[in-house]
C-alpha cells in the first residue's frame, strides 16, 4: 500500500528508485563492563578507531584534490575539515576515556555515552545553524563505531553486489539514518540516483553538500529507515521534502514526468549564468552570495554571483574548545576568500555567535544566564564585551582588504552607543595596523538590520554606515517575538506579516532615499515566492545560497519594476498579505 513520509526539503529534483536500507552503527551497540587489565586494551580500540577514520578522511581529501574543477566540491573539502577536527576535539576523547576508566565501560559503550552528553550542550543552542553541527559530531562517532565493527560506508555497503534484490536495470535510492560528508563523496560516484536520511535540517551539512552537488534529497524524515522496506520502490520529491513508498502506477507516471521536466528546467536556468541581471524595465539587479568558508568563492562564481553579500566568520570560531583563531589564520581565510572572488566585492560579517554558542571559553556562568540565549550576549554584544578579541578580527579583516574589494558587515546593532564603539574600534584596529606598519585596505562600512529597533530608527544607522544589509531570518523572529527553531510555535514565523512588510519596505525606502546600498541577506532573497515583492519594495541587491541564485535570475529577468511597484504597495497595506501575493 502506497504511503509518505514528509521531511525537509533540502535539494531540488525527483529521484525514483529501488530503496537500500543502511542501518546506524549506533542502533546496536553492545554494552557490557571491561575488567581493569581491560582498560587500556579499550582505549587502544578507541585510538585505533579514530586514527582508521583520520587516514579515511585524508584519502577523501586528496581524491577531492585529483578532481577537476568541475567536480571538486569546495563545501565537502570544507566539512571535511571539520571532521578531523572533531576527532581531535578533547571533550570528546577525555569523556570517552572517562567512561572507560572510571566507569569500565566498553569503548563502543563509552563512546556513545559521551556523544548523548556534548549532543545535549548542542540541543540547547538557539541558532538553528549549530544546533544542526551536532550531526557531524554524531557523524564522526558513527564512523569511529563502523570502524570498531569492521564495518564500510554506508554508501559503499549500499552499493556493493548482493546489497539490494532489484534488477541492475532499476535505479536505486539510500535510506540511510545519516550521512557524513565522506559518505556524500562516495555517493557522486556510486549508483545511487538519490536519498533520505532520519536526521538533518535545511543547514545540515548533509543537506549543504547535497544542493551544491545537486542530488535530489530529504532529510529529517524521521523514521524513513525503519519504515521503508529493502527494495521498496520509492518516490524522493526533493522539492516538496516528500518520499512517496510503493507508489501506484499513477503516481510513478506522475512523477516520471515532474522528473524529466525538472532536468529540462535545470539545463534551461544553466544557460543564464552569464545573462546580465536586468529586469524587463532596464534595472539592473545585484546577485551575491553567501558563504561559509573561503571556498565557498568556487560555488559562488560557478552560479554567477556578482560578489559575497554575506560571509559568515562563525565557522572559523566553532568547535575549538576555546582556543579562537588568531590574526594570522583569519588573515589567511579571509584573504583566500577575497582572492577566489577574483576582484569581486566580498562582505565580510564580524563574528555572530553569543552565550548560546560554543564559544565560551569557560567563563564562569550561571544556568540562568543561558535562559533566553537569543536575546543574551550575541553577535556584536559578544564582540564588544571583548574588544581585544574583537580587534583582532578587525585587524585581520582590514589585512584582507588590501587584497581585494571588501565591506564589513556588523551584526545586531541597535543602539546609538553600540555604533559609537564599534566605529571606534575599527579605527583603533587601523591605528594598531599603522603602528606595526602592516599594510591593510579601505573597506566600506555596513550595519545589518535585524532588530525591530534597528529598522525603526534607520536614519541614525544611514549617517553613520556606507550600507546596510536586512537580516530577514531575525528581523521576523525579532519582530513576532518566534522562535523559529521552536516546533510548537514555528508555524507562526511569517515573512509576509504586515508588520514585517512594513519594516522591510521602510528600511528599503530609507537607504535609497539618501544614496546607500542595501541588500536583504536572510532566507527571503533567496525564496523566489518572494522575489517579485521585494522587487516591487525596492531592493536591487539580494544575497542567497549559491545554489537558489539562478532560479531568482530567472523571476527577475520576467518582471518589471514599474508595474510591481504599485501592486507591491497594495500588498503592504492589506491585512492578509500572503492572499494578494498568491493570486
Amino acid at each position: 500500500m502506497s504511503f509518505s513520509i514528509h521531511g525537509q526539503a533540502v535539494s531540488r529534483g525527483i529521484a525514483i528508485g529501488r530503496a537500500v536500507i543502511v542501518a546506524s552503527s549506533r542502533m546496536d551497540v553492545a554494552h557490557y563492563f571491561v575488567t581493569t587489565e581491560q582498560v587500556d586494551a579499550e582505549i587502544e580500540r578507541l585510538r585505533s578507531a579514530r586514527n582508521a577514520v583520520v587516514e579515511e578522511i585524508e584519502r577523501v581529501q586528496h581524491s577531492l584534490g585529483a578532481l577537476g574543477s568541475n567536480d571538486a566540491h569546495p563545501e565537502l573539502s570544507a566539512l571535511l575539515d571539520v571532521h578531523l577536527m572533531l576527532l581531535q576535539d578533547e571533550q570528546l576523547t577525555s569523556g570517552v576515556k572517562h567512561w572507560i576508566v572510571e566507569r569500565h565501560y566498553n569503548a563502543e559503550w563509552a563512546l556513545t555515552s559521551q556523544l548523548e552528553v556534548i549532543a545535549r550542550q548542542f540541543d540547547e543552542m538557539e541558532d538553528p545553524y549549530l544546533r544542526e553541527r551536532k550531526a557531524d559530531l554524531e557523524q564522526v562517532v558513527e564512523r569511529m563505531l563502523r570502524v570498531m565493527r569492521g564495518m564500510v560506508s554506508p554508501v559503499a555497503a549500499g552499493a556493493q553486489p548482493g546489497a539490494h534484490d532489484s534488477s541492475n536495470e532499476a535505479p536505486l535510492v539510500l535510506i540511510a539514518h545519516d550521512l557524513s560528508p565522506a559518505d556524500m563523496l562516495q555517493f557522486k560516484q556510486s549508483v545511487f540516483a538519490g536519498f533520505v536520511t532520519d536526521v538533518g535540517g535545511k543547514t545540515s551539512h548533509t543537506a549543504i553538500v547535497a544542493r551544491s552537488m545537486d542530488i535530489p534529497a530529504v532529510v529529517g524524515a524521521r523514521s524513513a529507515s525503519h519504515l521503508i522496506g529493502q527494495d521498496d520502490w520509492v518516490i524522493i520529491d526533493g522539492d516538496a521534502g516528500v518520499v512517496v513508498i510503493d507508489p501506484s502506477p499513477v503516481l510513478l507516471a506522475e512523477y516520471g514526468f515532474k522528473q524529466r521536466q525538472g532536468e529540462v528546467e535545470r539545463e534551461r536556468l544553466a544557460r543564464l549564468k552569464n545573462t546580465p541581471a536586468v529586469t524587463l524595465d532596464g534595472q539592473k539587479i545585484e546577485l551575491l552570495a553567501n558563504i561559509e568558508q573561503p571556498e565557498d568563492a568556487v560555488a559562488a562564481l560557478k552560479a554567477g554571483a556578482v560578489g559575497v553579500g554575506l560571509f559568515r566568520t562563525e565557522f572559523l570560531f566553532m568547535g575549538r574548545n576555546g582556543k579562537l583563531p588568531d590574526e594570522e589564520e583569519q588573515y589567511a581565510a579571509y584573504r583566500r576568500a577575497v582572492e577566489g572572488m577574483q576582484g569581486l566585492p566580498v562582505t565580510i560579517r564580524t563574528v555572530d555567535v553569543g552565550a548560546d554558542k560554543p564559544l565560551d571559553r569557560g567563563a564562569s556562568r550561571s544556568g540562568d544566564d543561558y535562559l533566553n540565549p537569543a536575546l543574551g550576549l550575541r553577535a556584536i554584544r559578544w564582540s564588544l564585551a571583548d574588544p581585544a578579541m574583537f580587534l583582532v578580527q578587525l585587524r585581520a579583516i582590514l589585512r584582507a582588504a588590501a587584497h581585494g574589494a571588501v565591506n564589513l558587515l556588523v551584526p545586531m546593532l541597535a543602539h546609538a552607543s553600540e555604533i559609537r564603539q564599534t566605529l571606534a574600534l575599527v579605527q583603533r584596529a587601523r591605528e594598531q595596523l599603522d603602528a606595526r606598519g602592516q599594510v591593510y585596505g579601505a573597506v566600506r562600512l555596513g550595519a545589518m538590520i535585524e532588530v525591530p529597533a534597528a529598522a525603526l530608527t534607520i536614519p541614525l544607522f544611514l549617517r553613520h554606515f556606507d550600507f546596510l544589509s536586512i537580516g530577514t531570518n531575525d528581523l521576523i523572529q525579532y519582530t513576532l517575538a518566534i522562535d523559529r527553531a521552536d516546533e510548537a510555535v514555528s508555524h507562526l514565523y511569517d515573512p509576509v506579516h504586515p508588520a514585517v512588510l512594513q519594516l522591510l519596505a521602510s528600511t528599503i525606502a530609507q537607504a535609497r532615499a539618501q544614496g546607500k546600498g542595501v541588500s536583504v541577506c536572510g532566507e527571503m532573497a533567496g525564496d523566489v515566492t518572494m522575489t517579485r515583492l521585494l522587487l516591487g519594495l525596492g531592493l536591487r541587491s539580494f544575497s542567497m545560497h549559491p545554489s537558489q541564485i539562478l532560479a531568482v535570475k530567472q523571476q527577475i529577468l520576467r518582471c518589471d519594476t514599474v508595474k510591481l511597484a504599485t501592486w507591491a504597495q497594495s500588498v503592504l497595506v492589506a491585512e492578509d498579505p500572503a492572499a494578494l501575493m498568491a493570486d
